[in-house]
């Protein structure tokens, strides 16, 4: 009777592991399959927002942006003295930027924004962090406009691009 068992488990356990691997592998190619828009995230510094006849476009410089370990690592090959004489990367960040190339991105009516940190009231003494605290795209242009008490366009941004426009822009704290 015991050896009847063992001969309807085994078959039992070895399909239920292959239904398993194969509904894995199902969901994840499905998942793809219909995502059929592209995405790329950006690190970027922003040199001018331009809005014309309703349509806003960023023109920004690709910048690459490493932190903790790696940036340590990037940091050594970039300035192997520099990092000698300081242990790493100073702040846990290090910011690469090989090329002057500006490039014009559209940004989506509906794009959102999140800032660390910016003017809420002229006065430099008022300035504070407020993590992700977000702002409307009308609104981030005032402000990035603004640069008499701390000027925006000194900060790193994280883009996200869906269908060639800006969905999402993130401004990156740095101390």
């Amino acid at each position: 009777m015991f050896m009847k068992k063992s001969v309807y488990v085994l078959p039992v356990l070895v399909l239920l592991f292959l239904s398993l691997i194969t509904t894995a592998s199902t969901v994840g190619t499905r998942v793809d399959a219909q995502s059929g828009a592209k995405s790329q995230q950006l690190t970027v510094y922003i040199h001018a927002l331009q809005t014309d006849n309703g349509a806003t476009i960023i023109t920004a410089d690709e910048i690459q942006w490493y932190e903790g370990a790696e940036a340590d690592r990037v940091f050594a090959q970039q300035d192997p003295e520099a990092a000698a004489e300081l242990g790493g990367a100073l702040d846990g960040y290090y910011i690469l930027n090989d090329s002057d190339t500006l490039s014009d991105y559209p940004v989506a009516d509906n794009a959102t924004v999140s800032m660390q940190i910016y003017d809420h009231t002229g006065n430099i003494n008022d300035l504070d962090i407020n993590w992700n605290e977000q702002l409307t795209l009308p609104e981030f242009i005032a402000q990035f406009n603004k640069t008499d008490v701390f000027d925006l366009s000194q900060s790193p941004y994280h883009i996200t691009i869906q269908d060639g426009k800006i969905t999402a822009i993130t401004q990156q704290y740095t101390p």
